[in-house]
């Protein structure tokens, strides 16, 4: 039993849907939060209002309320469940601290005499209040930067004066950098100061001397109620101070710091922990570190709850922070806890790391038309990778490798910049592809010196970078049958993909393959055990990397692999890679579920993904995790190691079905609909002809691969047209356009940035309404999960839609077309699994816009609304392991659900906001009403067209 006896039952705030700068690094939290309390027999309650989450299963907790995150379903709740003894706030990112605050504020704990637990409210006070933090520091001896804080614009005006610039404006209590910015002019600092004043709640901002071209680090650390505390990791920014943490590439363990600034940062950071309240749990603190001999340390922040940068730790290391934080919570003094990796050694440990990780953000700036692509204090990304690797170099090219941005690593693709002048602009600005531009500025011949001048990043990084070239040189002068072995072994040592180094000899990737394979040049695993090997790790989590082979005494050659194969039958689930616009979290908890669904069906499930910020990529979660690049050369190597019996690639988004062609051409099995199937799906010419072959109607369209076929298509189809790429997801590159010189600048710029694509073009149904259905076809039967209708006109991404459950005013005759053109198209398609089926309705009239024989973002909306584990359900039906008349289908709804789009352009000055087949939101969240009659319907309905653009 937990210390605390008086502890029975905890409410969990979680942070609902997701934005940029928060993303879905608090499901994780959140998900092992709740079943850290559930190992100490304690009931938990939820509250988030997100159903693409794993944490909002029904499983997941003992009662999940999928309510709007307010004090008003906070006193709701706690009116349904007088037995909560304790809230645990700490788990749900600034909106679960937020609302925490305001319920405190509003006396609503005291009220219900319900406790706080793993942070104290002071606590939150000191650290969001920019000028208690500061003086707080001073008292402790913390050196911080000249700073001061202001609430009004005379105010600010005379710290301008006084401090000089550039300065730093920061808003209190915003997440993410939200209001924050350089200024480095006096003509710039009205406009900044003002929105800083206007973005912050309680319209504060500290205005502090910028300490630009420092360093800039970041330390995670536990506290128990015993006072012993531990640091988990150390996070080393690349990037330099000017970036915010969410938007720098940042790698573990720290790479630059002397042994001597490393022991004063310890002792800061533990000094800083201790003072800022009692409370126990986990904690986030950032210091800026001068780039001299000195390395004078600042400190920035300190956050008292789990963070991002939280879990990043945690798969970095392999300590599950957010589990420990919990029990920490809950009164357990770490010495008590056992270490989760080794289970015979203590909690009371320091990691050590026998790797190097590195994290490299994701960007969507081509989804906010107009955006300052800059990046500066206000966090950008939507979404993070991790590489692992046995150094830097290695680590970072499987980042690169991993963002699925067209890239194969760094330079030596053939698509890096040449041009001077781009070069220096871009290293001048930093910009989302700035870890590429480095590479290509050393390729031109610009030097070192001017590199770190210009982006005071520290030159043992760019000396990395500069080794990489060196390397790309050498063997660029030899082909692939001259190549020697040990040059190729370093270049699979430093990271290259077999791509480049076929890009490098001018050969192709299979005979840069072949040539390892004849050299002896493979893969091995290794475990991620967070002790460097001094300990038996008993989790199966691991990263691959490349070593010379090994003579044993008795002269047997041999590679050291650390993972074991069994031989038990195995399912391999591909995950869905970062977070992006257009494919998130919902994936990432279908691929969750397919692995739980397998494990029940008896296989070994393994997992491979490169996302640190998810559930699937929780070390417990399959029965072995493979953190590797969702990319083809490193699946490959994985699939010829654990030969399974098959892969499921229906559950990871457009990820893992980009990869469903070549498993086929390699003889891999699919599990579930074959490749042939989901090829049909995106060809619309061949599927065209399937709707035909079954008398079900499509608006008129064309396919071209130019702007001169595309206009003369325009004269058959009339406009106005929708133009799309195919093979996308989320709507990208797709638009409406209204005359021939619109579709011509269209096409031509579609066909530069991604090249050798077919265009749809579509006649676009004006004023139709939108409806998409979900379904689980087993090859036999059909069963609709769910129709759903669109509040706005057909037009607006789906995504960006509000979409209700059940239909709301779509008549008998459309609903039964609906029904019938969804089954005959499953079958048709032999789909074995899940299918999205989006339909144009006009004049009664059921049009098919697409299908997608896969998994959808609605499926987890549909599941949370009918409270169906429907992901399950289709797992089993993929794996052959059951047909749709073994289960007992039973939808619990009353009313409607409605699932609404959330936006972040908050976080883009000036961007155009109007909406349109690309899709623009970060998340969603579910919000269920009686009936029509309710005035958040009725809202929403009022406003339906008012961003449609075209």
């Amino acid at each position: 039993m937990p210390k605390n006896k008086d502890i029975k039952c905890v409410l969990i705030i979680g942070s609902g849907p997701i934005i940029i700068g928060q993303a879905c690094e608090f499901d994780y939290s959140g998900t092992q939060s709740l079943r850290s309390l559930k190992e100490d027999g304690i009931k938990t309650v939820l509250i988030n209002s997100n159903p693409a989450t794993i944490m909002t299963d029904p499983s997941m907790a003992d009662h999940v309320y999928l309510k709007p995150l307010t004090t008003k379903s906070i006193v709701e709740i706690l009116k349904d469940h007088p037995e909560i003894d304790a809230v645990l706030p700490t788990m749900g990112g600034q909106t679960a601290l937020n609302l925490c605050i305001e319920a405190d504020e509003k006396g609503i704990w005291n009220d219900f005499g319900v406790k706080l637990i793993g942070v104290d409210i002071d606590a939150i006070n000191i650290c969001e209040d920019r000028e208690q933090f500061k003086q707080l520091m001073g008292r402790i001896g913390v050196p911080v930067a000249p700073a001061k804080t202001v609430t009004s614009y005379l105010q600010g005006k005379e710290v301008a004066q006084e401090f000089g610039y550039p300065l730093v404006i920061r808003a209190s209590f915003t997440l993410g950098g939200g209001g924050a910015g350089f200024v480095h002019r006096a003509e710039d600092f009205d406009e900044m100061l003002t929105y800083g004043l206007e973005t912050s709640p309680i319209h504060e901002v500290l205005i502090d001397k910028a300490l630009l071209g420092w360093k800039e680090y970041e330390v995670e650390l536990l506290r128990d109620k015993n006072d012993n505390v531990v640091i988990i990791c150390t996070v080393e920014n690349m990037d330099p101070m000017g970036i915010h943490t969410g938007d720098s590439i940042t790698v573990a363990p720290a790479m630059t710091l002397s042994d001597s600034a490393f022991q004063r940062m310890r002792d800061m950071a533990i000094k800083m922990m201790r003072s800022i309240g009692d409370f126990a749990g986990g904690c986030n603190v950032q210091f800026a570190v001068s780039p001299d001999e000195k390395e004078d340390i600042f400190a920035i922040e300190i956050n008292p709850r789990v963070s991002r940068s939280s879990a990043l730790a945690s798969k970095a290391t392999g300590y599950p922070i957010a589990k420990i934080a919990t029990k920490l919570a809950l009164g357990y003094h770490l010495d008590e806890l056992d270490n989760q990796i080794t289970k015979s050694t203590s909690a009371l440990f320091e990691p050590s790391l026998d790797y190097v990780i590195v994290k490299i953000p994701r960007w969507n700036f081509d989804k906010f038309e107009g955006a300052d692509r800059t990046l500066g204090l206000q966090m950008k990304s939507v979404g993070e990778v991790m590489g692992i690797g046995r150094s830097f170099q290695e680590a970072l090219h499987k980042a690169t490798q991993s963002l699925e941005i067209k890239r194969n690593g760094l330079g030596a693709d053939g698509k890096g910049y040449t041009d001077y002048d781009q070069i220096i602009d871009k290293l001048t600005h930093p910009s989302w592809d700035r870890v590429f531009v480095i590479y290509d500025a050393i390729e031109i011949g610009i030097p070192l010196s001017r590199i770190h001048e210009i982006t005071k990043i520290d030159m043992w990084f760019l000396k990395q970078y500069e080794e990489l070239y060196a390397l790309d040189k050498e063997i660029s002068t030899y082909d692939i049958h001259s190549l020697p072995k040990d040059l190729l072994l370093e270049a699979k040592q430093k990271g290259f993909a077999d791509r480049q180094i076929a890009h490098m000899l001018d050969c192709w990737e299979s005979e840069v393959y072949k040539k390892r394979e004849d050299l002896g040049v493979n893969r091995v695993y290794k475990l991620v055990d967070t002790c460097a090997a001094e300990f038996k790790a008993e989790t199966p989590y691991y990263y691959s990397t490349f070593e010379d082979e090994i003579r044993s005494k008795d002269g047997k050659v041999y590679l050291d692999n650390e993972s074991k194969v069994s031989d038990r039958r195995k399912i391999i689930v591909l995950g869905s890679g970062p977070n992006r616009i257009g494919q998130g979290i919902e994936f990432d908890y279908s691929c969750v579920h397919g692995v739980l669904a397998a494990s029940e069906c008896d296989y070994e499930t393994i997992m491979i993904n490169c996302n640190p910020e998810t559930v699937s990529t929780d070390f417990d979660v399959a029965d072995k995790l493979y953190f590797e690049p969702v990319f083809w050369e490193h699946i490959y190597d994985i699939i010829r190691h654990e030969k399974p019996e098959g892969v499921i690639v229906q559950l990871g988004g457009q990820t893992a079905l980009k990869l469903a062609e070549k498993l086929d051409r390699y003889g891999i099995k699919i599990m579930g609909t074959s490749f042939e199937a989901l090829d049909l799906a995106e060809d619309r010419g061949s599927f065209s002809k399937l709707l035909q072959a079954n008398d079900i109607p499509y608006p008129e369209f064309g396919t071209a691969e130019n702007a001169e076929q595309a206009l003369a298509l325009a004269d058959e189809l009339d406009f106005p047209i929708l133009v799309r790429p195919s093979y996308v997801l989320g709507g990208q590159g797709m638009k409406i356009v209204i005359n021939k010189d619109e579709l011509e600048e269209h096409v031509v710029d579609l066909l530069r940035k991604i090249p050798n694509n077919k265009l749809l073009l579509d006649h676009y149904l004006d004023g139709a309404i939108e409806a998409e259905a979900d379904a689980i076809c087993d090859g036999e039967d059909v069963y609709i999960i769910g129709i759903m209708e669109h509040i706005e006109p057909c037009g607006i991404h789906s995504g960006d839609s509000n979409a209700l459950l059940p239909p709301f005013n779509l008549g008998d005759l459309v609903m039964q077309q609906i029904k019938d053109h969804t089954r005959k198209i499953a079958l048709a398609l032999n789909t074995v699994g899940l299918i999205n089926i989006q339909f144009a309705i006009k004049d009664e009239k059921v049009y098919i816009i697409e299908a997608n024989p896969r998994a959808s973002r609605t499926v987890p909306f549909i599941a949370k609304a009918y409270k169906e584990p429907y992901v399950n359900y289709a797992t089993k039906v993929m794996l052959g392991e059951k047909k749709l008349k073994d289960f007992q289908f039973n939808p619990q709804l009353e009313g409607y659900a409605i699932k609404q789009p959330v936006f972040s352009f908050n976080k883009f000055h000036k961007v155009n906001k109007q909406l349109g087949p690309e899709m623009k939101s970060t998340g969603e969240s579910i919000l269920f009403i009686d009936s029509l009659k309710d005035d958040d319907f009725y809202d929403l309905y009022s406003r339906r067209k008012m961003y449609l653009s075209k």
